[in-house]
């Protein structure tokens, strides 16, 4: 399983968790052995708990010596000392010896207290015949054993309860107060039975706060394990198993394993140690009616079994089933706007309802089971305590056992009973536990595309200026896909200067600032940094040189100045300040009353597109970048910011370089180098002009924007 191996760095507490249930366990097959002592000694037997008593009077001691055989008269005598008042006391040789003085002196009390209900069996007639020699031991002997055959075919059990009565009855005759006795021992036992359910109680406090704690363990660890791993996941990694479903792996699969976790701990370590534990106290109590258990342990076998087969499946479906519902979930969430301008909301509350529904019944089927689970067992429970009240019933009548005997069998039988129980719904759990650890394994064990080379060339890089990044016969394709997205890219970025990428949707603009970042690796070729392959550099090191804008701009929550300064948090304010005047932001910021101390929403939902651009680009010119990547970053701005902000970056940005991706030949007419793509492959190279001499594709884009006086003019803005 799975899931234990996530326990392998917990063996402490395991250990001690296995130690307290071993106390736990102890605490609850004690209590139905001191209950049955309650209902046989406390109230049956007046609270005289064996044959051997603590005093005899005279008369009964040599009668019982006399009843017995020499080897046994010895040991009696041995036992006992005749004290003050004439009385024979049990001193410390047979208190420690008190079960074998209790199986001696149990027929020979019986004989003598019966004596006067047996024929021909007058115990004074015999102790004046012994004491004048007219009979011998040996006679004596066999005249006992003959008064045995006459009583009858009696049990052991029934002879002690008879010498237990013998005992009460010698008791009396000496003057105890046998009340008192009595209650002298409930208090006892009863005071027992409350220090070890008081033990039990605090075992299972402990073991509930350890397996707790180290299930919380667990789950931290897993999630910090998973977020360490999805961190350093490429775009691939993360399509290829989805957003929703990474975070349904990191959420619901987690805390299944975290709760299952707990019930290990609890329930399926404990469940063989009680069961283990009440077999052997049922060996104790009773073995004759032992077969009623296996009886009980082969129908519940049965039933666990086809629960088995026909909820496992279920089980196994279901955490996909979750994944689909959190999928179209965050797909409605996100596309809400687009919902609503489409007239949508029908059609996506028909598609989350579908998704929903399935889990549903899913789910429903799985809980009637195991809520058909529970009656079945209580039945079977129920009926197994009936049969042992019908044949115990018989084997009280007959003596064998006591009623306590039976009281207790009764509770050992239902703790083995409930152990398999336990065992049987843990078996169901942890098959859909281990699929959850299976999700997240198949995470975890997953090995990123993109890895840090095992020496990376990082100091053959300039600390300072600009980068110089070029493209090598590059060509590149997705994992699952057979066509290349770009194919034979050759150009270079000079430092100090603007490249600009443009050309028609799906040409591959975008993939070639990925490829930049080493989000993806190129398939064939090279991308080198100041002559370094970026492959051979560290991700750190590479991702520090490059200031990136995405094409999409995404905000995190909390305050403007927290999103530009997101780089670095102890940034300075004044180049916070710096950043967003480059980027055109000063005046929407300081517009708004708490200026950069302004609240900003998860994926900046509060501020509008153009806005959001701006801080993106802010957040990017903050950082101590050589090189600055732009793709289609200007889209939502209007000309003249988007001049000013081109103007702002060629003024202040020195040395740094500039790689812009656009689909406005507006952005890129300035641009000291402009590379055309169309579909992934270089068809155009080198200033607006050169390209508009030269380069049909360029020429098209261009005259599709903007008039032939405008692009004659130079900067549109």
């Amino acid at each position: 399983m799975r899931i234990i191996r996530y326990l392998k760095d917990s063996k402490l507490a395991v250990l001690l968790v296995v130690l307290l249930l071993v106390v736990q366990a102890f605490t609850d097959l004690s209590l139905p052995r001191y209950t049955s002592h309650i209902v046989d000694v406390g109230i049956q037997q007046s609270g005289v708990e064996h044959v051997a008593l603590d005093e005899m009077r005279a008369d009964t001691f040599d009668e019982v010596c006399m009843l017995l055989p020499a080897e046994d008269e010895a040991k009696v005598r041995a036992a006992y000392t005749e004290s003050d008042q004439g009385t024979y006391r049990l001193n410390d040789t047979g208190r420690s010896e008190i079960e074998k003085l209790d199986s001696i002196m149990a027929m020979p009390l019986v004989s003598i207290h019966y004596a006067g209900q047996i024929p021909d069996f007058d115990i004074a007639q015999l102790k004046a015949a012994y004491d004048s020699g007219a009979v011998t031991k040996d006679q004596l002997l066999e005249m006992v054993d003959e008064a045995k055959a006459k009583m009858g075919e009696v049990g052991d059990s029934l002879v002690e309860q008879q010498a237990i009565q013998a005992a009460i009855g010698e008791y009396e005759e000496l003057g105890y107060d046998m009340g008192a006795m009595q209650m002298n021992y409930l208090l006892r036992i009863g005071a027992i039975m409350l220090g070890l359910a008081a033990l039990g109680m605090v075992a299972a406090i402990f073991i509930g706060l350890i397996a707790s704690r180290t299930a919380a363990k667990i789950g931290r660890s897993l999630r910090g394990r998973l977020f360490k791993k999805v961190i350093s996941f490429s775009d691939a990694e993360v399509q290829s198993f989805s957003a929703a479903s990474l975070i349904t792996r990191g959420t619901n699969d987690i805390q299944q394993i975290q709760m299952v976790t707990v019930m290990l701990l609890r329930m399926v370590l404990y469940s063989p140690i009680l069961a283990i534990g009440g077999i052997i106290m049922v060996s104790q109590t009773n073995l004759a009616m032992s077969w009623i258990i296996v009886v009980a342990v082969v129908i519940i076998g049965i039933l666990v079994a086809v629960l088995m087969v026909v909820a496992m499946p279920k089980f196994k479906i279901m955490q996909k089933l979750i994944d689909r519902v959190n999928l179209v979930s965050r797909e409605i969430l996100t596309g809400l706007p687009v919902i609503r301008a489409f007239d949508r909301q029908q059609f996506e509350e028909e598609r989350f309802d579908d998704a929903s529904t399935k889990l549903m019944k899913t789910q429903l089927f799985t809980n009637r089971v195991m809520t058909f689970m529970m009656p079945v067992m209580m039945l079977v429970m129920n009926g197994i305590s009936v049969l042992i009240v019908w044949v115990g019933g018989s084997y009280i009548d007959a003596g064998t056992i006591q009623t306590g005997d039976m009281i207790a069998f009764i509770t050992y039988s239902m703790v083995i009973i409930m152990s398999f129980l336990m065992i049987g719904m843990i078996s169901i759990m942890l098959p859909r536990a281990d699929v959850a650890a299976q999700r997240v394994n198949e995470v975890l064990e997953t090995e990123p595309t993109i890895c840090d080379p095992s020496s990376s060339e990082d100091g053959r890089i300039e600390p300072a200026g600009g980068a110089r990044i070029a493209f090598n016969d590059v060509c590149f394709k997705y994992a699952d896909s057979k066509e290349c997205v770009l194919e034979h890219v050759d150009f270079t970025a000079e430092p100090g200067k603007t490249t600009a990428i443009i050309g028609s949707t799906g040409s591959g603009k975008s993939t070639v600032v990925k490829l930049i970042e080493r989000f993806y690796d190129v398939t064939s070729g090279s991308i080198t940094i100041d002559g370094v392959d970026v492959r051979e550099l560290s991700q750190e090191k590479l991702r520090s040189m490059l200031g990136y804008v995405p094409q999409k701009a995404f905000l995190f929550s909390g305050t403007v100045a927290s999103n530009i300064a997101y780089s670095d948090e102890g940034m300075p304010e004044d180049r916070i300040e710096f950043a967003a005047s480059i980027a055109q932001a000063s005046d929407f910021i300081e517009s708004k009353e708490d200026g950069f101390q302004s609240e900003i929403s998860q994926g900046g939902t509060n501020v509008s597109g153009g806005q959001r651009q701006r801080l993106a680009i802010a957040r990017a010119l903050a950082t101590d970048a050589r090189a600055f990547l732009f793709d289609d970053s200007f889209s939502a701005l209007d000309y003249k910011t988007d001049a000013d902000l081109r103007q702002a970056l060629h003024n202040q940005l020195g040395e740094a370089t500039v790689v812009i991706v656009a689909q406005r030949i507006s952005t890129v007419l300035s641009a000291d180098q402009i590379i055309v793509l169309d579909e992934g492959k270089v068809v155009g190279k080198g200033t607006h002009e050169e390209l508009m001499a030269d380069c049909e594709p360029y020429r098209e884009i261009a005259l599709s924007q903007l008039s032939a006086a405008e692009l004659g003019g130079g900067d549109a803005a």
